[in-house]
């Protein structure tokens, strides 16, 4: 078993929102994107802003950065939700935090009238409380540096849904690689 690749157990799509809010009834998307990595390890990537159709607070414009002109011409959610669900088919969808993510991704769903994602869900949380126990925190951000996840991804800015994808992608390559080491 050890010697499978830890791309080898999905396929997988990661994937990542960022919002106006906190709440997945009252907030809406404003950013998606996903990283999927199928079994021979080719990946594949998409983001999107999303037109929320309503303001987005300042005090959450601040944190990633996304205005209400940048989303004035964004499309609407249910074009952006086809083509993740259209990307997701047939893999692991992963999340860091995924009942954040998960749950405006079905909210998002169910307000568009779609079909909800009935596929296999991670957290990469959860991986990584059981392949590096006790760390201080598990955030993103904190695994991001105690990890140094930068490599190649110096420009992208955290908490913008590109970025925390790819880190999270990282992560759960971390994650699977020190389970394996473990079970040999």
């Amino acid at each position: 078993m050890s010697s499978r690749k830890w791309h080898e157990f999905g396929p997988f799509t990661v994937f990542d929102v960022e919002t106006t809010g906190m709440s997945p009834v009252y907030d809406r998307i404003v950013e998606v994107a996903a990283v999927r990595i199928d079994l021979n390890g080719e990946i594949t990537r998409f983001q999107s802003l999303v037109n929320p159709g309503c303001r987005i607070p300042p005090q959450v414009s601040c944190v990633h950065l996304i205005t209400d002109e940048m989303v004035a011409d964004a499309p609407k959610f249910h074009e952006v939700g086809y083509k993740l669900l259209d990307m997701a088919k047939g893999s692991t969808m992963v999340a860091h935090n995924a009942r954040f993510d998960l749950g405006f991704l079905q909210e998002s769903l169910a307000r568009s009238g779609m079909e909800l994602w009935k596929g296999k869900t991670l957290d990469s949380i959860r991986l990584m409380k059981e392949a590096y126990r006790g760390l201080p925190s598990y955030s993103l951000q904190n695994l991001r540096r105690t990890f140094q996840l930068d490599d190649g991804f110096e420009s992208m800015q955290a908490h913008r849904a590109a970025a925390d994808a790819e880190w999270t992608l990282q992560i759960l390559k971390l994650a699977f690689t020190a389970l394996l080491k473990h079970a040999e």
